[in-house]
């Protein structure tokens, strides 16, 4: 039997969780959301500040402790807000109550990092169908063995998303403590825009870079399933942003560039003297990959001439000692002169659907960074992004420049 009401997945971030009042706030918001018909799941995080708490008593408890119980203990800050939302939606008249993730999300990988692999709906479907407000911790789910797996750090989003497509709803709302994307960050640039609507390859590649708004596991996960989503305030009534597949209308005449990142969890690494030969990047990039350390904007500096080589690239500022380690251990295997560490670089990117038919956009971001006398130190591309590596020292500058340069400046902000 065809569904008669709309369904709807709403999301909330840590701050919107923080305290009884805030809790009330989005009781609130989920009532008017149940009462203009439509049929409400709803995703909670912990209070803000609370899985941090619950690390460090992992912890204190044990340095080298076992995953599957960190697990336990840190998934138990969004069991805590999905009951205290479903008790204070009862409290407002609501048909309301709260589901563990264990009950409905399978997952499999590693523990404290798993991926979603089904949703289990029946479930749900009878719960929403009876008009109940479902409530469900996010950050966690199953595993095969019967365990309780959490998904990472920002799992909730992804949790939130596989959800929604798992029941097949009509949209899913992510609430956050901005209302909406930007063109960049405000707090570098004040006449940043909020976007009316973004794609799903614009938002994918700027969470990748540097943008916070949104997890990049749940916008690529969305963009597969063609989930609609919409970015808005927890705490504001004012539009958001549409999250689509492709733009149009009014949407279509925006700047072809859809904003600027900046990304200061970055470290360059350099391997001098390496042997030019086949096999030596993998030699040195594959142990990382085998460590779970990402790399980015990778330079393979070799001329025809020489027997030897410099290979540049970047990770993870977080994971640079772990970096260093991987490779030093390693270095008889890989033969390289030095191995230089910079910690004090960062990355600046733009970021639209414009680039991929527009090779002058590339050019023109290159141009503006060198009129500031900003030196590039690496440089990477993918379809619809560009990124520089930079002094972090130049990074806010960068951002504004570019910012300018592209026409995102807002005419309305002071």
């Amino acid at each position: 039997m065809a569904r008669q009401k709309p369904r709807i997945v709403m999301k909330f971030g840590g701050t919107s969780m923080a305290g009884i009042e805030r809790i009330r706030n989005v009781a609130q918001r989920v009532l008017r959301e149940a009462e203009a018909g439509n049929e409400v799941l709803v995703v909670v995080s912990a209070m803000a500040g609370e899985t941090d708490r619950l690390v460090q008593l992992c912890r204190e408890a044990a340095a080298l402790h076992d995953s599957k119980e960190y697990d336990v203990v840190v998934a138990s800050g969004e069991q805590v807000t999905a009951g205290l939302l479903a008790m204070t939606l009862q409290n407002m008249g609501a048909k309301a109550r709260s589901f563990m993730g264990w009950q409905l999300v399978k997952a499999s990988g590693v523990h404290g990092n798993a991926r979603v692999d089904a949703v289990e709906s029946a479930l749900l479907d009878e719960a929403l169908s009876g008009g109940t407000v479902a409530v469900i911790p996010g950050f966690q789910g199953v595993s095969d063995e019967g365990r309780l797996a959490t998904l990472g750090r920002g799992g909730s989003d992804t949790s939130a998303v596989a959800i929604a497509a798992g029941l097949k709803a009509d949209r899913c709302d992510i609430y956050t403590d901005v209302d909406g994307v930007y063109t960049t960050d405000p707090r570098i640039v004040p006449k940043a825009r909020k976007l009316d609507a973004i794609t799903f390859e614009e938002m994918l590649e700027l969470a990748g870079v540097g943008a916070k708004v949104l997890q990049p596991r749940s916008v690529g996960l969305a963009m597969r399933e063609n989930l609609p989503l919409r970015v808005l305030s927890a705490f504001e009534d004012v539009p958001g942003t549409r999250v689509v597949a492709e733009l149009s209308g009014a949407d279509m005449e925006r700047n072809q560039i859809a904003g600027i990142a900046a990304d200061r969890n970055e470290a360059r690494l350099t391997l001098t003297n390496i042997a030019d030969r086949p096999g030596t990047v993998a030699a040195v990039l594959s142990p990382l990959a085998e460590a779970g350390i990402g790399f980015d904007m990778v330079v393979h500096a070799a001329t025809p001439s020489a027997e030897s080589s410099d290979l540049t690239f970047t990770v993870p500022r977080s994971s640079l000692s772990q970096a260093q380690s991987v490779i030093e251990a390693r270095k008889e295997e890989i033969g390289y002169g030095e191995l230089l560490t910079d910690d004090g670089v960062a990355k600046v990117s733009i970021v639209g659907v414009g680039i991929r038919s527009n090779p002058q956009l590339a050019a023109k971001m290159f141009e503006t960074l060198a009129e500031q006398r900003i030196n590039l130190l690496a440089i990477s591309t993918s379809e619809i992004k560009v990124s520089a590596l930079v002094a972090e020292a130049d990074i806010e500058l960068a951002v504004r420049v570019l910012h300018t340069a592209f026409g995102l400046d807002s005419e309305k902000a002071a």
